[in-house]
């Protein structure tokens, strides 16, 4: 979204989907003529029906939204507050949605280089490109009861607001892996990658591994 000072144009994304219709007629801002630079804080229209699966995809009253486009276009104005709720914002109005895991997820994994030099460069599942590095991490989180890792990289957000992450999809998180190299991070040896100079670990190697 651009700042606040230029309304969203939901009524562009209009497509010939029953469910993507509906969700157009709910989300905030839709059919209104919001006048630029204003500056009142937007409505707040309280829980909208929409879901985010683990999966990225979207759901609007159960009903999955299948349009690309309109899927991009209501990622576009989807905001995280400090309490770590999830809400779709333009500048005239705003409401609350739910989020199972992350909102994105990574899809495919490029990279050229190696090393210290290597780049990885990762697609979305709405199709934006994320280098890893310093304004893109990879973190991994591992449950706590069967250590299964779950890796992620900041699609947005920075020190002291909460992160807005896509997650890396099993397919993409195994090519990860295949890249991965051994480093010591402290007394630790872990097995990681590197982007853009800095090195994310994926996980401690076991004893005895060279």
């Amino acid at each position: 979204m651009n700042g606040t000072t230029t309304p969203f144009d939901f009524a562009a994304a209009k497509l010939p989907d029953a469910a993507a219709d509906r969700a157009l007629a709910a989300c905030p801002g839709h059919g209104r003529n919001v006048a630029p630079r204003r500056k009142r804080e937007p409505a707040d229209c309280g829980d909208l029906p929409f879901l985010i699966k683990r999966d990225g995809t979207w759901l609007y009253q159960g009903t999955p939204i299948n349009r690309k486009e309109l899927v991009c276009l209501f990622s576009s104005v989807l905001h995280r507050e400090a309490d770590g709720s999830w809400w779709l914002e333009t500048p005239a109005e705003r409401g609350r949605i739910q989020v199972e895991d992350a909102p994105f997820v990574a899809v495919e994994l490029d990279w050229r280089g190696d090393d210290t030099h290597q780049l990885l460069s990762f697609r979305t599942n709405i199709d934006q490109i994320l280098t890893a590095g310093p304004e893109h991490p990879i973190r991994v989180s591992h449950d706590i009861i069967t250590c299964e890792p779950t890796p992620y990289i900041r699609v947005r957000g920075g020190p002291g607001m909460l992160a807005v992450e896509a997650r890396i999809n099993r397919a993409t998180y195994y090519e990860l892996v295949a890249l991965a190299v051994p480093k010591w991070v402290g007394c630790r040896r872990m097995l990681g990658v590197w982007s853009q100079g800095v090195f994310f670990p994926l996980g401690e190697m076991p004893p005895g591994e060279a």
